[in-house]
């Protein structure tokens, strides 16, 4: 369970907005150490962000010309580390405080304590359904400008009969799956690793949750890429119509 607040008819998940601040935070940070000093060769902090900018440039000439790839490495190493440390965010830091009294406020009933008594205070932002479908739609949005930039008439064009219907159904199936694929992975794992701390024999959270847990790191950075890539693709796609 996570503390939620209401606000002009709206829930807020007081959880993902923590863990989303914290994630900018340090992708912040990061940027600005490793700039702040720069030299002529590369190393520590430094040597690591340019290994990751080499990284970015790669995805988008995969996808664009090298004129058009240019523009893009910028977008594709934000969103690789922000995705990347969000989703290692949670495996790495989870938080979750015990609960016995009930806080209206924050949503803690007394009827939602007696489901369960842990309060989760800090996870991945990416384990939460809304954030991973906001950039997911975020992204979406940003491929119909790009394609109306392109050439309105051949962007309209392109929802036009007979194959406009199966375009149309394409445009709201891209952000679904685009989002669903990153937060069922990173959910899937966090969850298990709960239940294998909270519930799970000494010989379950010994040896195999690290293992685990290995795993899961090397998940989020796949589902980083992954996330990064198909939205390349996408923006890609809207230039080329």
């Amino acid at each position: 369970m996570t503390p939620k607040i209401e606000f002009l008819g709206l829930t807020f998940d007081l959880t993902i907005m923590i863990a989303t601040v914290v994630t900018c935070i340090i992708v912040f940070l990061i940027a600005v150490l490793a700039t702040r000093s720069r030299s002529m060769v590369p190393k520590g902090l430094q040597n690591l962000v340019e290994m990751l900018i080499e990284f970015s440039k790669g995805i988008t000439r995969m996808t664009y010309d090298a004129k058009t790839a240019e523009r893009y490495v910028v977008l594709s190493f934000t969103l690789f580390m922000f995705i990347f440390v969000a989703n290692q965010l949670g495996i790495i830091m989870m938080v979750t405080a015990e609960a016995h009294h009930p806080f209206p406020a924050l949503g803690i009933t007394e009827e939602a304590l007696k489901e369960t008594h842990g309060i989760a205070w800090f996870k991945s932002p990416t384990a939460d359904l809304s954030a991973a479908l906001g950039m997911a739609i975020a992204v979406a949005l940003y491929t119909h400008i790009v394609g109306i930039r392109s050439g309105l008439k051949s962007y309209l064009k392109h929802y036009i009969p007979p194959m406009g219907l199966i375009h149309l159904l394409e445009e709201f199936s891209k952000p679904l799956t685009h989002g669903m694929r990153l937060w069922a992975n990173i959910f899937a794992g966090e969850v298990l690793i709960t239940i294998m701390i909270t519930e799970g024999a000494p010989w379950i959270t010994g040896a195999p949750l690290v293992v685990w847990m290995g795993f899961s790191l090397f998940v989020g950075a796949i589902q980083a890429y992954i996330f990064t890539v198909l939205a390349n693709v996408y923006i890609s796609q809207k230039m080329a119509h």
